[in-house]
């Protein structure tokens, strides 16, 4: 609550006087629009063991609806492909969250975790895809060696 209070207070500090500038400011609407074009993402917890349950995070812009996260923490137990990719779908302001299992298969050690936001049109008479890369970004990830203890 204080940060908001915060926020407020520094707003209202930048903006122009009058009580037009005040209610818009009090309303929390400004004609900032920057933040819909930012693509981030964020993995927790930073350090899992193997066997472990990540959240996944992401936001990217608003003309994407979907977004494509892949590792080579995430292999599935029989497959013979080391990097394994998952879908997350996008709410309209571009929010998305997905719970990942890190694979006990998965090596020990450092990962890179890499996300496309993707804008998917399908044809409905022709059938065929269209995906259209907006944005892509890293993340780095520390798979821990698997523990007994963890789990008690």
């Amino acid at each position: 609550m204080r940060s908001i209070t915060l926020m407020a207070a520094a707003t209202l500090a930048s903006a122009p006087a009058g009580p037009a500038a005040f209610a818009e400011v009090a309303s929390g609407q400004d004609d900032d629009t920057s933040w819909q074009k930012l693509t981030s993402f964020r993995v927790s917890p930073d350090a899992p063991h193997q066997n472990d349950v990540i959240r996944i995070l992401i936001h990217c812009p608003t003309q994407a609806n979907h977004a494509v996260v892949g590792s080579t923490a995430f292999p599935i137990k029989g497959s013979w492909r080391m990097f394994r990719e998952v879908g997350v779908g996008l709410g309209g302001l571009g929010f998305g969250k997905r719970g990942v299992v890190i694979s006990r298969f998965a090596p020990p050690g450092e990962h890179e975790v890499r996300m496309k936001c993707v804008q998917v049109r399908a044809d409905m008479l022709t059938g065929l895809r269209t995906v259209k890369v907006l944005s892509r970004s890293a993340v780095s990830l520390v798979v821990r060696p698997l523990r007994v203890g963890q789990f008690f």
